[in-house]
């Protein structure tokens, strides 16, 4: 097995101590750390989403590996840019974003669609969809406007307007990346990571979207489930050792598409998912995973759970696990409304969950 390249010195981070220390000593550092005002490892970095916040105590803790798993097509991604979105906008919150999927112009398409509605709102249906975008800009360059660049063509579309007006809240704090899956390995996420945590004073996410795709050049591994070890190992040691959280998305397994309700170990890799994360949260669509008996009883209020995403918090070292929350899904302005609710339904697995 190879050896991971050392980061050149300029670039090393500050490591934890590998000093022993008595309870008495942590005790004294940790009174003068709150003494000198640096609350940073108390305050929780809220995602946004009420119910799952509010599950995992506040937000996202320093130093934490959060996970967030689902079949494909089901959301993972516009719910991990919408958390990062949210996170941004807070002024003092740095959000990394880095899709190994998407181009960075894709991430900022959905934005814009997003940004056309009232996200808490329920009369959303005149917002501005992937096509609407994309007509919008082709219409432009084919008509009398051909010298008008992306920025001045939306500026000149009410919709898309008022988008940019809500994105330049927190453009500058919202830094996306499309990562390659050869080049952007674990090294390079790390001394990324770590000059952002420099320059923005530690107040840093990193959101990788997805885990699998991270490279771990130049070491060799032996199958998939050796290379997501490895990954996830380093993603957590990344959280640990520059104190940010780190919020990847995971793929589901063969297994776990033919379940009838994903699990955490329906995801591709290793039992080191498990072990190495601090939360873990599952995305179901409630219409596959609600007990058939809700469907019988009332089959057209049935197919509205189609819109509905459970996310069950399967692992939370905050807090108690396998609570089950939903939000609704606006596939088309690629978000979620934030305000969600307590799964009331009976689900598959005969399991009820109670507030």
């Amino acid at each position: 097995m190879g050896e991971i390249r050392k980061i050149p010195q300029e670039e090393e981070p500050h490591w934890p101590t590998s000093t022993p220390l008595t309870i008495a000593q942590v005790l004294r550092q940790a009174d003068q750390q709150v003494t000198l005002g640096q609350m940073e490892d108390y305050v929780p970095l809220p995602m946004g989403f009420d119910q799952i916040d509010r599950v995992v105590g506040g937000g996202l803790m320093r130093g934490d590996l959060i996970l967030l798993g689902g079949a494909q097509g089901i959301g993972k991604t516009m719910f991990a840019l919408q958390a990062a979105r949210n996170l941004a906008a807070n002024e003092k919150i740095y959000a990394f974003y880095v899709s190994y999927e998407h181009p960075e112009t894709h991430l900022l398409h959905r934005l814009l669609c997003m940004e056309s509605i009232d996200l808490n709102s329920q009369e959303y249906q005149h917002g501005l969809r992937m096509r609407d975008l994309r007509n919008v800009v082709l219409t432009k360059r084919t008509g009398e406007a051909r010298s008008q660049g992306l920025y001045q063509i939306l500026q000149g579309h009410t919709l898309a307007r008022n988008s940019l007006k809500k994105i330049a809240e927190y453009a500058n704090r919202l830094i996306v990346m499309k990562g390659n899956p050869i080049s952007t390995n674990l090294q390079s996420l790390r001394s990324l990571a770590h000059r952002l945590v420099t320059t923005c004073e530690g107040n840093v996410v990193l959101f990788v979207d997805y885990l699998q795709k991270v490279s771990v050049e130049p070491i060799k591994t032996v199958d998939e489930n050796d290379k997501v070890t490895i990954v996830v190992e380093g993603l957590k040691d990344l959280a640990l050792s520059l104190n940010i959280p780190v919020f990847a998305i995971v793929a589901a397994g063969r297994e776990g598409l033919r379940a009838k309700r994903l699990h955490l170990h329906h995801l591709r890799g290793s039992s080191a998912l498990d072990y190495e994360c601090d939360v873990a949260i599952i995305m179901n669509n409630k219409y596959y995973i609600v007990s058939r008996d809700h469907i019988a009883f009332d089959p057209y209020k049935a197919e509205s759970y189609r819109n509905w995403i459970v996310f069950t918090v399967e692992k939370n070292r905050a807090g108690k696990a396998m609570i089950d929350v939903e939000f609704e899904l606006r596939s088309e302005y690629f978000c979620f409304n934030p305000l969600g609710s307590i799964v009331e339904q009976r689900l598959i697995d005969e399991k009820l969950v109670y507030e």
